[in-house]
């Protein structure tokens, strides 16, 4: 498939997100590969669904839907997938915006017919202006942005990231959709791993199935005030672990915890090690990059047997679901193109 056509797929729940929304979707049109199509779908919002029905209501190639199955970011995404038309579903967090060549660089990705998944480079934009000096790169993914340590270039990897990702339609076909019950519910839970699982169930459904990172499809994603304090660093660290004990409670500990094994051994050591070296040479925050990382790890760890033994007693906490028409059944969305 030399020339997929592509259908983006936008998730939103908040009104307090309007002007990002807007941005996101403006990126989106924008784009030198255009879309076939915009989804921007909507989380049990009757308020925003109904204004962003009317802000769309003449723009071509945009859709306004509601989430057809419960509440949260998975659910949105399948309710998308569902709903689209693309041989290739892109996703877009609403809080981000895209580079000219987001989609162009994910299109090129498909002319192998093995590639099932294509992702990209996601660059924090920090609403003080500039990155907190204690805030380690290889915590990045904190933030929902690409963490230092990944390789450069167009390379396989065992995972995409979901605010910056795109698919074949027919790997859902091959593995279902996004699991519910993992990922994020609004700002309640900053849960993760959804995309994760995903990739993981996808390359056992498709053993000869490649994924690839093409840090050429940028997006450039808001950080909030509220995400640069070491609270929500703590809080985001830990409710990773609790989603990785949820994911290989689904994969097993070797196609779950295989990527991060890596990071955690050659990664986050160095990371220290440069931390260390800048408190030497009186840099700023050089010290508190390397207590960060050690911190981040120990409560990442921490929610990780918590989420284990949570899971070990009450059985997995999630559900795959099917992505067919069946799914979207009902929905109150109205179509503009």
């Amino acid at each position: 498939m030399s020339d997929p056509g592509i259908s983006v797929v936008i998730c939103v729940y908040t009104e307090d997100r309007w002007e990002d929304i807007l941005a996101a979707v403006a990126s989106v049109r924008a784009q030198s590969y255009p879309p076939l199509e915009t989804l921007l779908v909507v989380d049990h919002n009757p308020v925003l669904l109904e204004r962003l029905m009317t802000q769309y209501e003449r723009a071509a190639h945009v859709r306004v839907l509601a989430n057809a199955g419960p509440r949260g970011l998975s659910a949105g995404r399948n309710t998308g997938i569902a709903s689209s038309h693309g041989e290739v579903i892109a996703f877009l967090d609403d809080d981000a915006v895209a580079e000219r060549d987001w989609l162009l660089c994910f299109a090129e990705g498909y002319a192998d017919p093995r590639v099932m998944a294509v992702g990209g480079r996601t660059l924090p934009v920090w609403a003080s202006g500039r990155r907190p000096h204690w805030f380690p790169e290889e915590f990045d993914w904190v933030v929902g942005c690409t963490y230092r340590g990944l390789p450069p270039g167009r390379v396989q990897v065992r995972n995409v990231f979901g605010g910056n990702a795109s698919f074949r339609r027919t790997a859902f076909d091959a593995a279902g959709g996004f699991a519910t019950g993992i990922g994020r519910d609004g700002d309640r839970r900053p849960l993760g791993c959804e995309e994760t699982e995903l990739c993981i169930r996808l390359t056992r459904a498709r053993p000869d199935a490649v994924l690839l990172i093409d840090d050429r499809a940028v997006i450039h994603h808001r950080v909030p005030r509220a995400r640069e304090h070491f609270g929500y660093f703590r809080t985001r660290a830990w409710a990773e672990g609790l989603s990785k004990a949820l994911v290989t409670r689904s994969v097993g500990a070797a196609g779950g915890l295989e990527t991060e094994r890596r990071y955690a051994t050659r990664v986050l050591p160095a990371g220290i090690a440069r931390g260390l070296r800048d408190a030497l040479l009186a840099r700023p925050g050089g010290a508190g990059r390397a207590g960060a990382i050690v911190t981040g790890v120990l409560t990442a760890a921490g929610g990780y047997v918590v989420g284990s033994v949570r899971a070990r007693r009450g059985g997995a906490a999630f559900a795959v679901a099917g992505t067919g028409a069946g799914l979207v059944a009902g929905t109150d969305g109205r179509r503009h193109d």
